[in-house]
């Protein structure tokens, strides 16, 4: 006798009800904005037709076995010797290539002013930074050396590590809470008028917390909302627009901080441009897990002349900016760089 399997009975979740009703208000934008884009990608030879279609996972890069585990760094970095407060100052590197000890990382800020890119060695890592860039490795815990640089920022552009459960799953990062998020001291990072731009998970819980809790905690107001839209090489959508489980776009949520009348009209000549809403990204994902498009380029029309950038939770760096986290240089390695030949 053959035991039938029973048909589990469909129903969603409140949640997965709001990701349904959020994706049918803004599947036509997705669509139909991608779809101008792509277009203008194949003419112009960024996208290329191909019949076979690309999992985004070739090319994956490996880094060797005995490379440092920053987030490890950050925790061994704390059973240090502390610094005092005269040597809590910015390390700027001189030199081409440049050893740099633990203690100098969880500490200082590292700039390099030049505008060259430069080299340091972490514990026999070597790894390059872009001209201009400066970053502190540490985590949540060791953030008073970013707020001791006695610097303000025009643009804050945040990555945090959602909560979720294929997160919890591969443990492949560690992930905060809301409430560990909305104690980030981006009030005391942020230059009046700052804008500030949080990367949100497709979860509808996350999206609401940013837009109604996190920003007003903040003093920031929503004045709008982007998004990524992840295509292959061919340029289709990475996974089906109306799939149930994962979908092909992220979302970002802009917003300014909220400035008093008097400082508001003092500032009136360097006004910079109102920031769109429904803005499009379109790009083919970097085959690094979770490597997010830099945001530069597309942000440089909405921020003052001369403004000063920072990025947290960054995992990389980028030139002109400032980059906090506990893996900011991760995709700085030297094995995720190819040396170009003299002449190119």
């Amino acid at each position: 006798m053959t035991q039938q399997k029973r048909k589990r009975c469909v129903a969603f979740n409140r949640g997965e009800l709001d990701a349904m009703e959020y994706h049918t208000k803004i599947r036509e934008l997705i669509l139909d904005g991608s779809s101008q884009l792509i277009q203008e990608g194949l003419r112009s030879g960024f996208l290329f037709p191909l019949v076979e279609k690309h999992d985004g996972s070739s090319g994956r890069i490996t880094l060797p076995l005995d490379a440092c585990n920053l987030s490890e760094l950050c925790e061994m970095a704390k059973h240090l010797p502390s610094l005092n407060d005269m040597e809590l100052q910015t390390l700027q590197l001189m030199g081409d290539d440049v050893f740099v000890t633990e203690l100098d990382l969880s500490s200082r800020i590292i700039e390099n002013n030049s505008s060259f890119s430069k080299m340091i060695t972490l514990m026999g890592q070597r790894y390059l930074l872009p001209p201009k860039s400066s970053f502190l490795l540490s985590d949540i815990s060791c953030m008073q050396p970013l707020l001791n640089c006695s610097k303000t920022f025009d643009v804050i552009v945040i990555d945090p590590p959602w909560e979720n459960k294929s997160v919890k799953r591969s443990n492949r990062y560690n992930s905060l809470s809301p409430q560990q998020i909305k104690r980030m001291p981006v009030p005391k990072l942020a230059a009046p008028d700052c804008l500030v731009v949080t990367w949100v998970t497709n979860r509808q819980k996350h999206l609401c917390f940013v837009k109604e809790e996190l920003y007003p905690s903040w003093s920031v107001e929503v004045i709008a909302e982007w998004y990524w839209v992840k295509i292959t090489n061919s340029g289709e959508f990475v996974f089906p627009l109306d799939s149930l489980h994962k979908k092909p776009y992220e979302c970002l949520v802009l917003g300014r901080v909220k400035e008093k009348t008097a400082l508001a009209l003092r500032n009136e000549a360097v006004r910079t441009p109102p920031v769109p809403d429904q803005r499009l990204i379109v790009s083919v994902p970097c085959a690094l897990h979770s490597h997010k498009p830099p945001l530069a380029e597309v942000l440089k029309d909405y921020i003052k002349p001369g403004g000063q950038c920072l990025e947290l939770f960054a995992r990389n760096l980028q030139p002109g900016w400032m980059s906090w986290g506990n893996e900011v240089l991760k995709f700085q390695h030297m094995d995720y760089f190819i040396a170009l030949e003299s002449g190119q």
